[in-house]
């Protein structure tokens, strides 16, 4: 579990102008990440526009990663969804070589109570050969795994180590390590209550914007992982309003327009998501400039 202790990050699906995916950008990506001292890498979550890739597709990117990567840093695989059965399906008949664990969503659109959250990874759990990493993200479920039902399930199965706490809510979340198990991963999966959270008890991140600042937003999760909040928040208000620009117009719109101005990636998304806003496009270039 110490693996993913730090700052994970959320992969994007870099395409190219007919839209293919860009293996070379994804290369260059995943050697800059490394190169800037991530701690873990995020493989085909949301950020990836995994909801858009075929089974083809994730299987290039998940290829392109692990061959890149070498074995460098820890990789985790989003893999979830809101059929139960096909889900344990994937986990038992899948190849997960290169993988150290599974980021598996809660159900969304079923909007399953709370008791159907808890046996939907009952038997994810029962399924998975890696250990898991649950996802709590209402803002796309619209569900919400309750602190509750997520120390009922860290406490009843081994192979669940963590969550990414996504809610947007820090009432929550410190009720949320108030509760679980002290090995239990709290993972922030909000880039604006990452310092918070990590001060409280978490144990990080899985970020977006570490994605395009790698080496501030890293060193900004250190040093709170090192109980240094004074260093730790001159780093988080220096980057804030990056944050709020990513996210200005959904992810990955803002972090694809972020890297495309690093010249990373060419700005490209797929329907039904659009790139950024010029007007968007033009802040994220100014904050670029200024950010030193």
């Amino acid at each position: 579990m110490k693996s993913f202790i730090g700052t994970g990050v959320a992969l994007i699906t870099p395409f190219k102008e007919d839209l293919s995916v860009d293996v070379q950008a994804l290369e260059n990506l995943v050697e800059n990440q490394i190169a800037s001292g991530v701690d873990y890498l995020v493989v085909l979550g949301t950020t990836a526009e995994s909801a858009s890739l075929d089974k083809k597709e994730k299987q290039l990117v998940i290829d392109t990663v692990v061959k890149q990567n070498n074995k460098r840093l820890p990789l985790v695989l989003g893999l979830g969804g809101n059929n139960t059965r096909v889900v344990c399906d994937e986990l038992e008949s899948g190849d997960f070589s290169g993988f150290e664990a599974i980021l598996s969503v809660s159900p969304f659109y079923n909007k399953p109570t709370q008791e159907g959250i808890y046996q939907h990874f009952k038997a994810v759990a029962a399924a998975s050969p890696l250990p898991l990493i649950l996802y709590n993200v209402p803002g796309r479920t619209a569900s919400n795994m309750l602190p509750e039902t997520i120390n009922r399930i860290a406490r009843d199965f081994d192979n669940i180590i963590g969550v990414k706490e996504a809610a947007g809510d820090m009432v929550q979340a410190m009720r949320l390590i108030s509760l679980v198990p002290k090995d239990f991963l709290v993972i922030s999966g909000d880039d604006m209550l990452t310092l918070p959270m990590t001060l409280a008890g978490g144990k990080g991140v899985i970020s977006v914007i570490a994605q395009g600042i790698p080496a501030e937003f890293s060193k900004m999760v250190s040093l709170g992982l090192e109980g240094k909040p004074a260093k730790a928040y001159e780093l988080h208000y220096k980057m804030q309003r990056s944050i709020d620009l990513i996210f200005a117009e959904g992810n990955p719109a803002g972090i694809k327009a972020l890297l495309a101005q690093k010249g990373s990636i060419k700005n490209h998304l797929r329907l039904p998501l659009v790139k950024a806003t010029l007007g968007l496009q033009q802040q994220i270039e100014d904050f670029l400039k200024n950010f030193k």
